[in-house]
């Protein structure tokens, strides 16, 4: 498996020198680990886990620190300078991560941060960040289906709601309607494939849909009810962050599964309050 600058790997140590270790990085020749890195004990012919990048002087050299993100990843990191060639953002290691001025979807500012994908330069090899997410992630449907699981990296806010990365390696867009809860940039949650559009574009929602999601949702309010001694002050009049930290669905669909559950003599429904309906009497 050939060595990668930006990615963590296992190298051979190949020597010891006063200022660290030398690691077989195969093409790349031999590569320094600095003294403050190499593990207690190591020894030449062991193997070390290293990650690897380019230091100022444009030369390869190893870590064992763990940066916030390798190439290929998407993360929200924070902008700590800017100049003459572009932002700089803060990623865990000691030299800062460039995001080159034609690679900022919007001009960085110190302070803020931003979701980028990680990207080797070819021609250098230096590793760069871009906020140009759309250039390096798919839009369109790969092989997702309604009402997939998918984890979601919230990476901007639009007119219609907000933007997501999807496991990593696809944009989709949560409508402003399917928002159960404030969602801020940077903020990793759990959601689903809502639907594919004709153009291959991917909706995602924060909560399942279909059928079975309706009769889980049912199931889980009567199991609330009998918890709750069969009585809960969660009504259709409560409001929806209330609804969202108890059951994870919004206002909306808890409304609805009350209504399927009262239409089913389930529950019973009062203004301030939902209960358990009594089980009918046995014929004796």
């Amino acid at each position: 498996m050939p060595v990668e600058i930006g990615k963590r790997q296992r190298l051979r140590v190949v020597k010891h020198v006063p200022f660290g270790i030398y690691l077989d990085a195969g093409e790349l020749g031999e590569i320094l680990l600095p003294g403050r890195y190499v593990p207690q004990g190591t020894e030449p012919g062991d193997e070390i886990e290293v990650f690897l990048y380019l230091d100022s002087e444009d030369i390869p050299i190893a870590t064992t620190l763990e940066p916030r993100a390798m190439v290929g990843e998407v993360a929200c990191l924070k902008v700590v300078a800017v100049n003459r060639v572009g932002a700089f953002l803060d990623w865990g290691l000691p030299k800062d991560l460039l995001v080159p001025f034609a690679e900022q979807r919007v001009p960085m500012a110190v302070g803020r941060h931003y979701c980028v994908y990680i990207y080797l330069d070819k021609a250098t090899q230096r590793i760069a960040a871009s906020s140009k997410l759309s250039k390096y992630l798919s839009e369109e449907n790969d092989d997702f289906t309604p009402n997939q699981p998918v984890d979601l990296l919230i990476c901007g806010r639009s007119d219609l709601g907000m933007k997501a990365v999807i496991n990593g390696n696809h944009l989709g867009m949560i409508f402003t309607g399917d928002l159960l809860r404030p969602l801020r940039t940077g903020q990793r949650v759990q959601g689903y494939i809502k639907a594919i559009r004709d153009d291959g574009r991917i909706d995602l929602a924060l909560q399942p849909q279909g059928k079975a999601a309706r009769d889980d949702l049912d199931q889980r309010i009567l199991d609330h009810l009998r918890r709750q001694g069969g009585r809960s002050e969660l009504t259709d009049k409560s409001s929806p962050e209330a609804i969202y930290d108890t059951f994870g669905v919004s206002k909306s669909n808890y409304k609805k599964a009350l209504g399927r559950l009262y239409k089913a003599r389930s529950i019973t429904l009062d203004k301030d309050r939902v209960t358990l309906a009594a089980p009918p009497a046995k014929e004796t």
